[in-house]
């Protein structure tokens, strides 16, 4: 596969990035895959995909490389160590997808500056699970150029059922954190509630509902963070 403006290459196909890449194939994105043990990409090879043998020869030949690893350490060796960053081409853009912290974030965004200032770096993290990764359905968490937004803007449609732009880099990954402490309270919340309308004797097959309602926030309807987001969504499919 030529280098092309449009195509992505997905590098760490654990759960997560196998389900973002097979959203990314279904839309019909060319699609490179690298990962550490090429098993985990070979399905993925009968839905249209290329392996790479290299994390720098996948970066090579793509527009766009989505990093999903498991920590910041993951995303730095694939960076530095496999020689995806100098393998990038001028005006490629990096879009980190990993939930790392905000220091993490911030190791990756002084690495980029430092070693690759002509490529331009997105922190992009996603709330979802595996499920909603191989549906299209994740929320990303979406920080960085707003130059580079319209070039990814079919990648994040692929992948999301909705996207939350908020500023410079670093910000995607602050709402998630924001995102998962809502979530967090929200669900204790919930089981309170339920203790409670048990104790006091009401039915509470309605309160277990809610409680799943709320469990699956991050794929259905969100705090709009209007005051300091914008904000792109997809119509789920019927």
């Amino acid at each position: 596969m030529a280098h092309t403006q449009n195509s992505v290459a997905v590098l760490g196909i654990g759960a997560m990035g196998h389900g973002m890449a097979t959203s990314a194939l279904r839309a019909g994105i060319p699609t490179i895959v690298w990962n550490r043990t090429p098993e985990a990409t070979r399905d993925l090879v009968e839905l249209g995909a290329e392996v790479a043998e290299t994390a720098a020869d996948a970066a090579q030949r793509a527009a766009i490389v989505v990093t999903m690893v498991t920590d910041t350490d993951a995303v730095v060796a694939i960076a530095r160590e496999q020689g995806m960053l100098a393998a990038l081409a001028s005006g490629a853009i990096w879009v980190q997808m990993s939930t790392i912290g905000v220091a993490g974030i911030e190791r990756v965004a002084a690495l980029a500056v430092e070693e690759r200032p002509d490529v331009t770096l997105l922190d992009a993290p996603v709330s979802g699970s595996k499920e909603p990764a191989e549906q299209g359905q994740l929320t990303i968490f979406a920080s960085g150029a707003e130059d580079a937004r319209e070039r990814v803007t079919p990648l994040f449609d692929a992948l999301g059922q909705r996207t939350i732009w908020v500023g410079p880099v670093g910000n995607g990954t602050r709402l998630k954190i924001v995102n998962n402490t809502w979530l967090a309270f929200a669900t204790e919340a919930v089981a309170v509630s339920v203790a409670l309308a048990r104790r006091l004797g009401l039915e509470s097959r309605r309160w277990s509902t809610r409680s799943a309602a709320v469990r699956s926030f991050p794929h259905g309807r969100q705090p709009s963070c209007n005051a300091f987001s914008r904000t792109t969504s997809r119509p789920s499919s019927p």
